[in-house]
């Protein structure tokens, strides 16, 4: 084992610098890019989901297989995390990025085949859509350890908002823009622009150069797999050994445990709460997108406070106020949950953009992969555990006392971040754990 290096072990700062060239001139342009390659190849995905989706309503009626849709896009991010993780601090993350769209557009075509030949079954749309979710798992994070390599370190913020402004663009336009391709083409055409979106964003990878972080070296004696898990056992002892990293990312498992629920109650409470329909609930949703949309840019714009965390904890006290509101909104107050919504959009970015720049500015580059894939491992476990809490206590309590048991712990945890000195300094390398080199 190597020796622990003073400066780059304990101040993650430094190291998130150490042996490569962060943010080099002209990186506007070259990460240009790839940016613009990877947000076509989401825009032909979200085409994708939505239609695949439709087409298994429309052609089962079935919410178990809905929900049976949902749990095999969700399971590769839970179980894959900590093990692609690993491997994106260890492998070519360019090459990575290329295998993994190649590796998608393959399994895509292959079903736009099917329905080609009209024989889809819909064990065919599962295994596209397990194949997709296990491409993303390797493509998220290698793109996202791969910017703050790319990327200058004040600028990660504002890439972040961009990317999150991005998200919430698709969310305004795919369900509304799928809806009009499948009145125009048949569900092989959408596929095959999906195909098209992929091997373009594999072809902006191509021509432009992604710098890598120092590699571990092989351990003598042990094969790729042991390497493997060795790594993965660093990277846990790496998070847990720094307490404000720990529990930050602790943070943003809560939330995602208390608000995934909240949205999958969302067509219960426009039902029963506000009596209304579908129309409604359609924009409530627009409405979130919109605010989504705003909330990204701002943040692009603006940057954030100079110290993120402090715009993370502002964006999480947005969210409690928003989601207090559609917890208190009276049976008349759909303009009010509208309102609500849209304050809700706009506070997400914030809250996500300013920690994921964070991540990537303290954590060293080539650990980066496995900080990445396991806080996403935790947050998606997350859901599943708060949608089982969520539904007996809205039963028993009502709708909107999930509501407002969310809120009352957002104004809590953004407390907790102000206050909590791991927390509010984490930024600033004063957490940073003692950690040795992961070979």
């Amino acid at each position: 084992m190597n020796e622990p290096d003073s400066k780059t072990d304990h101040d993650p700062g430094a190291a998130a610098q150490a042996g490569v060239q962060r943010g080099p001139r002209g990186w506007i342009a070259r990460f240009g890019v790839i940016w613009s390659g990877q947000a076509l190849s989401l825009l032909g995905s979200q085409f994708v989901s939505f239609a695949l989706i439709w087409y298994l309503t429309l052609t089962t009626q079935s919410a178990t297989v809905l929900a049976t849709a949902s749990l095999v896009g969700l399971l590769p991010r839970v179980f894959l995390g900590p093990f692609v993780g690993a491997l994106v601090d260890r492998w070519n993350r360019r090459y990575m990025m290329m295998a993994a769209d190649a590796c998608v557009a393959l399994a895509t075509l292959a079903i736009a085949l099917l329905f080609a030949l009209g024989v889809v079954q819909t064990w065919h749309i599962y295994l596209l859509l397990l194949a997709r979710a296990i491409g993303g798992s390797f493509h998220y994070p290698a793109m996202l350890a791969s910017t703050s390599l790319m990327v200058p370190k004040e600028h990660l913020t504002r890439v972040q908002g961009l990317n999150q402004a991005l998200d919430g663009g698709l969310k305004i336009i795919s369900a509304p823009l799928g809806a009009l391709l499948l009145g125009v083409l048949p569900m092989q055409g959408i596929l095959a622009l999906d195909v098209i979106t992929a091997l373009l964003a594999i072809v902006s990878l191509i021509f432009v150069h992604i710098p890598q972080p120092p590699r571990p070296e092989e351990v003598a004696g042990r094969s790729n797999v042991a390497a493997t898990w060795h790594d993965m056992a660093a990277g846990l002892r790496y998070i847990f050994s720094w307490t404000g990293l720990a529990l930050a990312i602790m943070m943003a498992t809560m939330l995602n445990t208390l608000l995934s629920p909240a949205f999958s109650l969302l067509p219960l409470l426009v039902s029963r709460h506000f009596q209304q329909g579908a129309l409604q609930l359609g924009w409530l949703n627009t409405a979130l997108g919109i605010g989504f949309l705003v909330g990204g840019l701002l943040l692009s714009v603006w940057g954030g406070f100079k110290r993120r965390i402090l715009t993370s904890m502002l964006g999480i006290a947005g969210l409690g106020v928003a989601v207090l509101l559609i917890g208190l909104a009276p049976a008349s107050g759909l303009n009010q949950a509208l309102v609500a919504m849209l304050m809700l959009g706009v506070a997400l970015p914030l809250v996500d953009g300013p920690f994921m720049a964070i991540i990537q500015a303290v954590v060293k580059p080539g650990m980066q992969g496995r900080v990445i894939t396991m806080s996403m491992s935790l947050s998606a476990a997350a859901s599943p555990l708060g949608l089982i809490v969520a539904g007996p206590l809205a039963d028993l309590l009502g709708i909107q006392a999930w509501f407002i048991l969310a809120a009352a712990m957002c104004f809590v945890m953004a407390a907790a971040g102000l206050l909590v000195p791991q927390i509010a300094h984490l930024e600033e390398g004063r957490q940073a754990p003692p950690v040795v080199s992961i070979i």
